[in-house]
């Protein structure tokens, strides 16, 4: 039966510079990407909120968002002002793509926030759009003079965090991999929390963040994968179970540390030598992960993906590994080449009715 084809969205850039960051973004606009995502990782990247605002000047169409921000780096209260802003440039098209921090957090030498926080953040943030006046502790309930309403998107994994997710946000981005199991799992576990809340388990829109390796070189972009798998156990150990595969190496930490490998698997500026480091994850682990190969073999593996999963999606982030160069070819470079040779092949794979 034919699915609605998702959004597909992107979140690296050229962010050398504010100007080149929104040029960039518009070059995606033009060729056919759907939303454009930026992480808000100040120690690695320029501001987030600045280089929304230039993008959204500088396009039309295209959606979009931090992915992500979280409540530790920044307070929830500047993070609803901040976007609020951006929808006030980009009406209707932008969303806040909200986690709880990990790698931003964790270059500061900060504790990525716990469930409990990234709901009661998620709750003040929702509450701020809304244009409701918000007890937070001070003299006088806060309150958000320009605000918006722009739908709240939790990045999730851990089963936790779905269920969470499920309860109070308005969209949820899934971290899991590629394996169905994972992917089933997870939709489970939005739905479960969704209706624990007395909410309706339809109205909660889902998403997928794929890490896709397009590398010709089948063996350079398997070692790259294992990296990525290295990175999903780092953070979800339960992912590895679910799909029915072990861990037989040494502790993830001790591996780092003993191969430098910073700041994780997923971040690596080497993912070739990270990946090397787990070579005794079996070819199953890279598999499960991540999108891997040329055009066609990443085409054909999302396709399936998105046709065996229980639900169907708005937004498809396709996250690129490794990082495109800045500049980016602008006809062999990644974020070219997916639009041109993968999207088309997944739009019509997937009888696309949009």
């Amino acid at each position: 039966m034919p699915r609605d084809a998702p959004r597909f969205g992107l979140n690296r850039f050229d962010a050398r510079s504010v100007d080149l960051f929104a040029a960039d973004v518009r070059r995606a606009e033009t060729l056919g990407w759907d939303a454009a995502f930026q992480p808000d990782s100040q120690l690695r990247r320029r501001d987030t909120y600045v280089l929304l605002a230039a993008a959204a000047r500088a396009t039309e169409r295209i959606v979009l968002g931090p992915l992500l921000a979280n409540p530790v780096n920044r307070h929830p209260t500047v993070t609803a002002s901040s976007i609020a802003t951006v929808a006030e440039l980009a009406p209707g098209r932008t969303l806040l793509g909200w986690g709880v921090g990990d790698t931003a957090v964790r270059l500061a030498g900060l504790r990525p926030a716990r469930v409990k926080e990234l709901e009661a953040s998620t709750r003040l943030v929702r509450a701020l759009l809304d244009g409701e006046s918000v007890d937070v502790g001070a003299a006088r309930p806060a309150h958000l003079p320009h605000h918006r309403p722009v739908p709240i998107w939790i990045a999730a994994g851990g089963p936790r965090t779905l269920r969470m997710a499920g309860g109070v946000a308005d969209g949820v981005f899934l971290r899991v991999g590629t394996h169905p199991a994972n992917v089933a799992t997870a939709v489970e576990a939005v739905r479960a929390g969704a209706a624990e809340a007395g909410r309706d388990p339809s109205a909660v829109r889902l998403g997928l963040v794929f890490h896709t390796v397009l590398v010709d070189d089948a063996a350079r972009a398997r070692t790259m994968a294992r990296s990525m798998a290295a990175g999903y156990y780092e953070y979800s150990p339960a992912l590895f179970q679910a799909a029915g595969l072990d861990w037989a190496g040494p502790d993830p930490e001790a591996l780092k540390r003993r191969h430098q490998v910073w700041p994780d698997f997923h971040h690596a500026s080497d993912l070739e030598a990270s990946g090397r480091v787990v070579d005794f994850l079996p070819d199953a682990a890279a598999d499960a992960f991540s999108l891997q190969g040329g055009p066609v073999e990443v085409a054909e593996r999302l396709v399936e993906v998105l046709r065996s999963a229980p639900a169907e999606f708005d937004h498809v982030v396709l996250h690129p590994i490794p990082n495109p160069p800045a500049p980016d070819d602008p006809e062999r470079g990644y974020t070219a080449r997916m639009a041109r040779e993968v999207l088309p092949r997944v739009r019509r794979g997937l009888g696309e009715r949009r």
